[in-house]
């Protein structure tokens, strides 16, 4: 019996299910469109930062090298870093790179013989069903298309790259009326940096969004231009941002990623007597939410240019929404090299800009949209069967309905890493890889389809209750341990992990504590 695993996409989480595999004795075959590794660190400007300190965002068992010294590291230091992880682990072999996958088709098994499985393919375990994958991968420089064949895909793709979000514009105020040049972040991210600044030098620069990519372009246009061409942001609504420093990293971590502060939440499947503490205790949560709001408040001129939300930061962590301001960007804002305009919609002209609001257009030469992407329809087109398009969308008024955050039940060979919001991607996946790990290597078993399907109802419940219109983002930082402890239970390991009693209550987890679950022995 074949156990050929295919995996698509070397950015991080497709690095960490590659060394993983490989760990268990696979063979996997690593799909990359770009010509490099890094997923959407590729489609990033070169003056981003990461929005952790480099203590969270590092893999359980390789370290940063002592060499970097920022708390916040580079988009630089980051490639760097996750180029010396592949090659460590041997991944960078794995990977055929300029490889598009442009769709993938389960052949060998009949829908309707699907639809009647009481287990996960059909016998609960990763291989052994008749289907096999069709993968039509397409070579991105010479543009012909190879189908390759694999018992068990890997979805490593993402929801923040590859389909630009473009919003849509009032008839006849589309971007062809105007006399400039209209871009997507992604598009600008995938020049060079001489290029890119040439671009941008001595022109008025607008840029569309709020979130991190907006304020890092933004402040690198406010840094090239200054005051004299100031680059103008116009954004729908504010959203929560956080001082760049060693004491909000500290914070975050003691809000959402100590065992303490899960006390303080409500969980999905709770029990009854921890659904009773979370309530008696949610007073004493909104005061903490509070108290940092005041010390973000007090550290950064929010109120000064309205960038106060008009929603609580505790709603922030079930939607993974905040970000970390870049530097110098109140600076810009003070000497006017950055504007930031409020407003509901707009459309395009000759000249610019008709905001919605203003009598007269905003003249510009440049609009470039930080809006984001279309995550779940790049992961909707992948697939080349209509059925399991329908399958993996579910709902449009439910969260993707993926049991673990990994595996749907009614898609057999399948496994998604990766996609859902966490404030710890990297320990987010690395859990998930080792779950993964796990079941692949069969010392782990599937619940019945009715039970994992049973278990995203509870989930999807969770999401629509704590996250409002953010629920299809699927953000698990508010019940970050509750997730993990419901994987470490599933591999037979251990869930309480620190050294004290102390330390277990009051120390933020990271990846390192989660380190060797793969060969950790089952309890």
């Amino acid at each position: 019996m074949e156990k050929r695993v295919a995996i698509v996409g070397a950015g991080v989480s497709g690095l960490i299910a590659c060394k993983y595999a490989l760990e268990k004795g696979f063979e996997p075959i690593v799909f990359e469109a770009e010509d490099t590794i890094g997923g959407v660190w590729t489609h990033t400007i070169d003056s981003t930062k990461l929005q952790n300190t480099k203590e969270v965002y590092q893999f359980s068992d390789f370290p940063w090298p002592s060499s970097v010294k920022d708390i916040y590291p580079s988009h630089s230091q980051v490639m760097e870093y996750l180029e010396s992880y592949a090659r460590y682990f041997g991944i960078s072999s794995c990977i055929k790179f300029n490889s598009k996958v442009v769709s993938i088709d389960y052949v060998g098994e009949a829908y309707e013989e699907i639809e009647s499985w009481h287990f996960w393919g059909g016998i609960g375990k990763p291989f052994g069903s008749k289907g096999k994958w069709h993968i039509r991968v397409q070579d991105i420089k010479s543009c012909t298309v190879v189908v390759y064949k694999s018992e068990f895909v890997i979805l490593c793709i993402g929801q923040f790259s590859g389909l630009a979000n473009i919003p849509n514009f009032p008839p006849n105020q589309g971007p062809r009326l105007f006399n400039g040049k209209v871009m997507h972040s992604m598009d600008y991210a995938a020049m060079n940096s001489s290029s890119a600044e040439e671009l941008v030098k001595n022109k008025r620069v607008t840029i569309i969004g709020s979130g991190k990519s907006a304020m890092d372009l933004a402040a690198l246009c406010a840094n090239i231009n200054g005051p004299r061409y100031p680059c103008t942001m116009i954004r729908r609504t504010a959203n929560w941002v956080a001082p760049n420093d060693y004491m909000s990293g500290i914070a975050l971590g003691l809000l959402y990623l100590n065992r303490i502060s899960g006390f303080l939440n409500h969980k999905p499947g709770e029990t009854f007597l921890l659904g009773v503490l979370a309530t008696l205790l949610s007073p004493l949560r909104w005061g903490i939410c509070k108290l940092v709001e005041c010390y973000i408040r007090w550290k950064l001129p929010l109120k000064k240019y309205g960038m106060i939300p008009k929603y609580s930061l505790l709603q922030n962590a079930f939607s993974c929404l905040i970000a970390m301001i870049p530097a110098n960007f109140f600076n810009n804002l003070e000497e006017g090299s950055i504007v930031i305009k409020d407003s509901p919609g707009f459309g395009f002209c000759r000249e610019g800009l008709i905001i919605d609001g203003e009598t007269r257009p905003l003249e510009t030469d440049i609009v470039i949209f930080a809006t984001g992407y279309k995550g779940e329809q790049k992961l909707k087109n992948i697939f080349a069967s209509p059925i399991f398009q329908q399958y993996i969308m579910g709902s449009p008024t439910s969260m993707l309905p993926l049991y673990r955050q990994i595996i749907h039940p009614r898609i057999p060979g399948l496994a998604l890493i990766g996609y859902g919001g966490s404030m710890t991607h990297i320990a987010t996946c690395e859990i998930g890889c080792q779950w993964l790990a796990h079941f692949l290597g069969e010392s782990m078993e599937l619940p019945s389809i009715r039970e994992m399907e049973k278990d995203v109802t509870i989930w999807d419940n969770y999401f629509k209750q704590n996250a409002g219109k953010s629920f299809r983002r699927s953000c698990i930082s508010a019940v970050q341990l509750w997730y993990n402890d419901q994987l470490c239970r599933d591999m037979g390991c251990k869930t309480r992990r620190k050294k004290g009693i102390l330390a277990e209550l009051f120390e933020p987890y990271g990846a390192k504590d989660y380190a060797g679950l793969t060969a950790e022995i089952q309890v």
